[in-house]
Formats: C-alpha cells, sequence, structure tokens
C-alpha cells in the first residue's frame, strides 16, 4: 500500500478523496460485519450455545411507585427516574410517599 502525502494534497483534492472513502467505507463495513456474524454463528452452534445476539429474557419488574395524580403513571424504581417523579421530589415529596404499599 502506497502511503500518499495529505499534507501536500490541496483542499479539492482531500474533499474528493473523502468522498471516495465516504462512498467505499459502508459496503466494507457490511460485507466485515457479515463475515463476523457468520463467524459468530458458526462458534455458537460449535460450542453448542445459542446465537450471542439473542438478548437475555428479563423477569416483569412490578411498579413500586405511582404518581397520586395521575394514579396510571408508575415506575419500576431502575433507570431514569420519570419526569413526574423528579418533579414531585422537587416539590417537597420524598419516595416513600410515592411508593406503593399493597403488593399487587
Amino acid at each position: 500500500m502506497t502511503r500518499i502525502d495529505l499534507t501536500a494534497l490541496s483542499i479539492e483534492e482531500l474533499w474528493a478523496l473523502h468522498e471516495e472513502i465516504a462512498a467505499v467505507l459502508p459496503g466494507r463495513l457490511s460485507v466485515e460485519k457479515q463475515k463476523l456474524e457468520k463467524r459468530l454463528d458458526e462458534l455458537g452452534r460449535k460450542f453448542g450455545g445459542s446465537s450471542a445476539r439473542q438478548r437475555r429474557s428479563y423477569p416483569r419488574v412490578h411498579p413500586k411507585f405511582r404518581n397520586p395524580k395521575p394514579p396510571h403513571q408508575t415506575w419500576s424504581g431502575r433507570g431514569y427516574q420519570p419526569r413526574w417523579v423528579r418533579e414531585l421530589l422537587a416539590a417537597g415529596k420524598s419516595l416513600d410517599d410515592l411508593r406503593i404499599h399493597e403488593i399487587a
């Protein structure tokens, strides 16, 4: 592979090179991705596992907090706090005020 002295090229030549690379790169990346996915599937079959691209199933998490108004808005306590939780906390409520006490 020959080295190109990029500092010696004009802006027009650099831009043309950029456009050429931008046109070729997605196709090459797609081909490489397909090869790697095929290899991953082969390894999965070889070692008796399922495909590594399958997501693990997680158990359903029941809501632990409920918005007093409207009560259909719930939150399990995982992930980001919903906007309504942040707003109620900023208004002086605590998470214990929003907790669902009955077990469903």
